[in-house]
C-alpha cells in the first residue's frame, strides 16, 4: 500500500494572527472552511505534495478527553489534547491512506501491534461553498502520525504561487524515539519524504520546502522551522497531488 505524507500540523494560538504572519513571511494562505471568523484551520499549499495546516483548539479543548475519545475514535482524546495543551509549534504529522484501503490498512496496522481508534467520517464546506469528505482515524499512541484519506472532491487550489518561492514539502524531519520507531515504520514504510533522526520523543521537527529561498523570519512562523530543501531533495518531476 502506498504511503506519503498527506499534511503537517502546526499549532498556533491565533489563527488569523498565524495567516497574516504566514502571508508576511512570503505565503498563499486559505482558510480550510467557508466562515473565516469560525475557522480552525488554514492552509498552506503548495504545487504538489504535503501541506501545512495551521491550527488552532476550541476552548476548554484541553479538558475533553474523554468526549473526544467518543467523538473521534480511541486514542483521539489525548492526542487532541495535547494539541491544545502545548505552545505554538508543530504537533502531528498525517499519512494518506487510500479510500478504498482504509480499512484494510487500518486491520493490517492491528496485526502489527499498532491499534488505531475507528476510522471516522468527516465533511467540511471548502471556502468557494462546496463540501469535501474524508476520513481519518488516530493510532492509540498519541505521537505516532495518524491516517487520512484524500480530500473528496480534492481541495487543492490551481496556480498556487508563494512570493518566497517555495513549491514543494518535500521532507519531514521527525524526531523519532526508539521505542516508536517499529510503529512508525509500520505507518510511513520507507516513504522518502521523511527523514528520521533519534529522539527523546517523536513529534516533527521541521520541514524542508523546495524552491524557498531563504528561511523566514522565525518570529513570523509560530514555533515552526521552515528550511530550504537541499538541492538533492528537489523535485525534477510533479507528482500526483494529495486530495
Amino acid at each position: 500500500m502506498l504511503t506519503r505524507c498527506s499534511h503537517v500540523l502546526l499549532r498556533v494560538h491565533d489563527l488569523r494572527r498565524a495567516v497574516g504572519d504566514f502571508r508576511a513571511a512570503g505565503f498563499e494562505v486559505a482558510y480550510a472552511s467557508d466562515d473565516e471568523d469560525k475557522a480552525l484551520h488554514a492552509h498552506v499549499w503548495f504545487r504538489e505534495g504535503p501541506v501545512i495546516e495551521l491550527l488552532t483548539t476550541p476552548r476548554g479543548a484541553r479538558f475533553l478527553t474523554l468526549p473526544l475519545n467518543l467523538a473521534f475514535g480511541r486514542g483521539a482524546g489525548a492526542r487532541m489534547v495535547r494539541w491544545a495543551r502545548q505552545d505554538e509549534g508543530f504537533c502531528d504529522v498525517a499519512v494518506l491512506a487510500e479510500d478504498a484501503e482504509f480499512a484494510a490498512r487500518l486491520a493490517a496496522l492491528g496485526a502489527a501491534g499498532v491499534p488505531c481508534g475507528r476510522a471516522v467520517s468527516w465533511k467540511r464546506r471548502r471556502p468557494d461553498g462546496a463540501t469535501t469528505r474524508f476520513r481519518f482515524a488516530y493510532p492509540r499512541d498519541g505521537r505516532l502520525p495518524f491516517l487520512v484519506t484524500p480530500y473528496d472532491p480534492p481541495q487543492h487550489p490551481p496556480g498556487v504561487r508563494h512570493a518566497n518561492g517555495a513549491h514543494a514539502l518535500t521532507t519531514v524531519v521527525m524526531g523519532v524515539s526508539t521505542a516508536d520507531l517499529p510503529a512508525f515504520r509500520a505507518l510511513v514504510g520507507d516513504d522518502p519524504g521523511f527523514r528520521v533522526e533519534e529522539a527523546a520523543t517523536t513529534g516533527v521537527r521541521a520541514i524542508e520546502l523546495a524552491g524557498l529561498r531563504e528561511p523566514p523570519d522565525p518570529a513570523l512562523l509560530h514555533g515552526a522551522e521552515l528550511r530550504p530543501a537541499p538541492a538533492a531533495n528537489r523535485p525534477t518531476t510533479t507528482p500526483e497531488e494529495p486530495g
